[in-house]
């Protein structure tokens, strides 16, 4: 990873980046006061330094006829790496999973999915998640309404930095 100095410009950058990744340099250098060379310099250093991962579209679940999001919390048959490794290979292979958590507490594993209804639900988990080896139990939880939703990730503390460091 080649070292990129965080500085308040960059900070605007990602900011502007998150908001909208299809931004020009143009329209990047309009927003944060740069040239586009000086936005397309610093957007390849962000890159290279791993600060950005990738650009993507965002789509629509609900357009797209997936209306049910589910957590599902997962607790293990037992506890060894060869089991984790099968309930791993269990949730990579399923489309509907989102995201996936290991987790301290009760469950071993948090699961978000989202499925078209209620039917296709009650198939994943009656016929792949519960008959699974690896699975103990699920206890599910439908969402009813999302209040917020964001793949913004906070940015304030590298400000904070730059002003402790002044």
């Amino acid at each position: 990873m080649i070292e990129t100095r965080m500085d308040r410009l960059n900070i605007k950058l990602l900011r502007a980046l998150q908001e909208d990744g299809r931004l020009t340099n143009q329209e990047l250098g309009e927003r944060v006061g740069l040239s586009p060379s000086q936005c397309s310099r610093r957007r390849a250093a962000l890159e290279s330094a791993g600060y950005i991962e990738s650009y993507k579209a965002l789509l629509s679940a609900d357009a797209l006829g997936l209306g049910v999001t589910v957590f599902v919390r997962v607790a293990l048959s037992t506890h060894s790496p060869e089991n984790s490794a099968q309930f791993l290979k269990l949730i990579t292979g399923l489309d509907e999973v989102q995201e996936a958590y290991s987790l301290t507490g009760d469950s071993d594993y948090l699961v978000r999915m989202m499925v078209p209804g209620l039917a296709e639900l009650t198939e994943i988990l009656n016929d792949i998640f519960l008959p699974h080896e690896s699975v103990a139990h699920v206890h599910t939880s439908i969402v009813l309404d999302r209040l917020k939703q964001s793949s913004h990730l906070p940015l304030g503390h590298l400000e904070n930095k730059l002003t402790e460091h002044r």
